[in-house]
C-alpha cells in the first residue's frame, strides 16, 4: 500500500510546487502519513493528506481532503475518503463571513457516506504570532447514510438521513519556535437528529525548508449511531510533510 501512495505524493509535492510558483497566491502542504484507527475500524494503515490557502485583498479560500487506506491479509479493511472547501470575504480587519462544502466517504464506518452545505461568520480572536486563534459560527444542510446491521428491522442495508444542523469550529495554532507548532482544530455538528463533534491535535517539527515531521492524534463522536456501531473513532497519525510556497 505504501508503495502505491508514495508515486502519488511525490508527484502531488511536484504539481503543487509547480501551481504556486505560477499563481503565488496559493500557500499549505501536502501530507503522507501513517496511521492507527480505533473504533468502528481498527486498523493500520497509510493515506494521503492536504489543505491549501489562498488570500487576495478581501477573500479568501480554503481547500483540504484526506484519504485513508488499510489491508489486512491481502483483503481490504479501510477506506475513507474526505474533502471540503470553503469561501470566505473579509467583513472588518477580524471579522468574515464564508460558505463551506465538506463531503465524506467511509466504506467501513457507522456511515457510508455524507455531506454538509451551509455558512456563517468567523471571528480571529488572535492574529499576531505566536497564538493564532479563529472562531466561527453558523448552521447548514446536513446528510448522511448510516450503515444499518444485516438483522436490522427494516430489512435495509442502509438509512439516509438529511437535517439542518448548527455549526460551531475553532481552530487554533501555537509556535512555540520557528520549528514548531502545536495545533488543536475543534468542529462541532448540532441537531436533534445526531451531533458530531471532531477534535485533532498536531504537533509539527520543521526538519528542513519545505519537510517536517508531524504526529497527530483525531477523535470523531457521533450521538446517534446505528444498532450495533461504535459512537466513538479515533486516528493516530505519524507522517511527512511537504509546505508548498
Amino acid at each position: 500500500m505504501l508503495s502505491r501512495l508514495l508515486p502519488s505524493f511525490v508527484m502531488l509535492c511536484v504539481a503543487s510546487t509547480a501551481a504556486a510558483q505560477d499563481d503565488p497566491g496559493w500557500t499549505g502542504e501536502i501530507a503522507l502519513n501513517g496511521a492507527k484507527t480505533t473504533g468502528n475500524n481498527d486498523t493500520t494503515d497509510v493515506g494521503l493528506a492536504f489543505k491549501v490557502n489562498k488570500r487576495s485583498a478581501d477573500w479568501r479560500h480554503s481547500l483540504k481532503g484526506t484519504t485513508d487506506f488499510g489491508r489486512n491479509e491481502g483483503s481490504t479493511n479501510k477506506r475513507r475518503y474526505r474533502l471540503g472547501y470553503k469561501i470566505g470575504r473579509d467583513l472588518a480587519p477580524r471579522v468574515y463571513s464564508f460558505a463551506n462544502l465538506d463531503y465524506y466517504s467511509d466504506d467501513f464506518g457507522a456511515f457510508k457516506h455524507g455531506y454538509y452545505a451551509g455558512g456563517g461568520a468567523g471571528y480571529s480572536v488572535l492574529i499576531d504570532k505566536p497564538t493564532l486563534w479563529r472562531l466561527e459560527g453558523g448552521a447548514g444542510y446536513r446528510s448522511q447514510k448510516a450503515r444499518l446491521q444485516a438483522n436490522d428491522v427494516s430489512g435495509l442495508a442502509s438509512r439516509k438521513e438529511a437535517f439542518v444542523s448548527a455549526r460551531a469550529y475553532s481552530d487554533l495554532e501555537h509556535h512555540f519556535n520557528e520549528r514548531v507548532s502545536l495545533t488543536n482544530d475543534t468542529e462541532l455538528f448540532y441537531s436533534d437528529i445526531d451531533t458530531f463533534v471532531t477534535n485533532e491535535v498536531g504537533v509539527t517539527s520543521q526538519m528542513f525548508e519545505s519537510l517536517s515531521l508531524r504526529a497527530s492524534f483525531r477523535v470523531e463522536t457521533h450521538t446517534d449511531v446505528p444498532e450495533g456501531r461504535e459512537k466513538t473513532d479515533t486516528i493516530s497519525r505519524i507522517g511527512i510533510v511537504y509546505k508548498v510556497h
